[in-house]
């Protein structure tokens, strides 16, 4: 057989791009190894040779302290590694004193890989991540935390921090990470009387870690630092001992000098939280003082998932659930729908998954991705933003869109034009005592059944509002899914991706 130019560059670049990466990896064992050989040797020779290097991760380039914080712990410690990092090259430069570096993470084509690689720069056993602006007052301080750290043992502390003396001390929070749900709530944690130990830490704080737990992680660096390292280590279990003292000093406090400076500042720490949370795949925070913090879809932007296929959203595929944003759009849509049908005299019911969801949750299933409403078709001409559809789509006076569904014979109420969060509108009428329609969707809960199930509709709750349903729903949700339907929760199409129930 033979083997054309193309296929030769081809298989030639598939080679090297292996070899690079086992050449890669394996320094990267052999960096790892070399941590821990100088921190074993460390210990053995009492102190010969620096246990741990200081890294400066959150400054701003245009008004920084990096250079004085340098001085500050070379002045004491001159043996000590001290890095600063940053994404791109600061501009203006940077003035560090001699024996401190500056790592850049942003690759450059004439650079090896190893150059933008913080674990390459990184040779002692131990990290202590400093703030701007921080200054070291007592050279043992690394000692006591070392110490305390290693006292420790394999426990699940893998973190020792102390406070800066600063108006926004660092605080204990407990965080919890729901990734299935895409959120992290954040909650105050009690103090103890020997320090602290929590899974957050909120304000101005030093924090030691072993150099290899940190680049166990998979974003090390990122930024805003404390929560990308936290998230991270809540998930893995980790926790955080506060410790009351020694504490570090700041007298760079504030950072900024002006309220210009300060405004970009905190315009820059917004908009690194919002990448850093989307990256993580959170979609809301809840933070200690009870506000809410959001990065998903809203009414002006696309919803967080594309075109369903086979019934079964792309979130599902990755363990996850109904994004909350998503929800939340979908509960003011009902909520909207809702209220619109009941002031126009159109009667409607919960019908499928949404009747199956009220049961179950008094809401929305959570990993449903639109809400299906059952009504008189007899009622549509009641209402002005149904009854005109046949000539073309609505946009009301809210944004919403209300238009024929193409899929078949219903209506659909989209939450915007930019996001297609909807609302199902199936219209159904009565033959003899039996509720049915002219078209059907392949769907199995989408059958007929006696009206005797809406007379009466009864009220109950639904998406935090309360909404009409049929009067029996145990029996109404068995004749369309089947037996056991509300006791055996199950995602849409099994087929494809089934429900695993010993995690819920």
């Amino acid at each position: 057989m033979r083997i054309s130019l193309c296929q030769g560059l081809l298989t030639g670049a598939i080679i090297l791009n292996l070899l690079i990466l086992y050449y890669v990896s394996r320094a990267q064992q052999q960096m790892i190894e070399k941590r821990k050989e100088l921190g074993r040797g460390s210990r053995r020779g009492h102190g010969r040779g620096p246990r741990v290097s200081v890294l400066l991760r959150e400054f701003e380039n245009f008004e920084n302290y990096v250079g004085d914080v340098a001085n500050s712990f070379l002045r004491q410690r001159p043996d000590l590694p001290f890095l600063a990092v940053a994404d791109t090259f600061p501009y203006p430069p940077l003035v560090l004193p001699e024996g401190a570096r500056l790592l850049v993470l942003s690759p450059s084509p004439d650079q090896p890989p190893q150059a933008h690689r913080p674990e390459f720069h990184l040779q002692t056993e131990f990290v202590l991540l400093v703030p701007d602006g921080v200054e070291l007052e007592q050279p043992r301080v690394f000692e006591r935390l070392i110490k305390e750290l290693e006292g420790e043992g394999g426990g699940p502390v893998r973190l020792v921090a102390v406070p800066v003396l600063t108006r926004s001390a660092a605080q204990c929070l407990h965080l919890r990470v729901n990734l299935k749900e895409w959120t992290a709530t954040y909650s105050p944690a009690a103090s103890g009387s020997s320090g602290s130990v929590c899974t957050a830490l909120q304000g101005d704080a030093v924090v030691l870690i072993r150099t290899e737990d940190l680049f166990n992680l998979s974003v090390p660096l990122g930024r805003p630092l404390f929560p990308a390292l936290f998230v991270q280590t809540t998930l893995r279990g980790w926790k955080v001992k506060l410790l009351e003292s020694p504490c570090f000093s700041a007298n760079h406090r504030p950072l900024f000098s002006s309220a210009h400076n300060q405004w970009k500042a905190d315009t820059r720490l917004k908009e690194a939280t919002g990448k850093l949370m989307r990256s993580f795949g959170l979609k809301r925070l809840l933070l200690p003082e009870g506000k809410e913090q959001w990065f998903g879809c809203t009414k002006e932007t696309p919803r967080c998932f594309g075109t369903v296929q086979d019934d079964t959203p792309d979130y599902l595929y990755l363990d996850r659930w109904t994004p909350p944003c998503c929800l939340r759009a979908l509960r003011e849509t009902t909520k909207y729908v809702i209220n619109i049908l009941e002031s126009s005299g159109v009667r409607y019911w919960l019908e499928g998954g949404s009747l199956l969801g009220a049961v179950r949750h008094q809401d929305i299933i959570p990993w449903d991705y639109d809400v299906d409403l059952g009504i008189y078709l007899e009622d549509v001409p009641n209402c002005d933003h149904l009854k005109n559809l046949d000539s073309g789509s609505l946009v009301d006076a809210n944004g919403y869109v209300w238009e024929r569904a193409v899929e078949g014979d219903f209506y659909r109420v989209q939450y915007s034009e930019a996001n297609h969060l909807h609302v199902d509108l199936w219209p159904f009428y009565s033959r003899n005592g039996i509720m049915t329609k002219d078209t059907w969707t392949e769907h199995k809960q989408d059958v007929e059944f006696p009206e005797h199930f809406l007379q009466p509709l009864v009220p109950m709750p639904f998406a935090g509002i309360t909404a009409y349903s049929p009067n029996n729903q145990r029996a109404f949700l068995e004749l369309k899914f089947g037996e056991g339907v509300v006791e055996n929760p199950q995602y849409p199409n099994p087929m494809k991706k089934r429900l695993d129930r010993s995690k819920l």
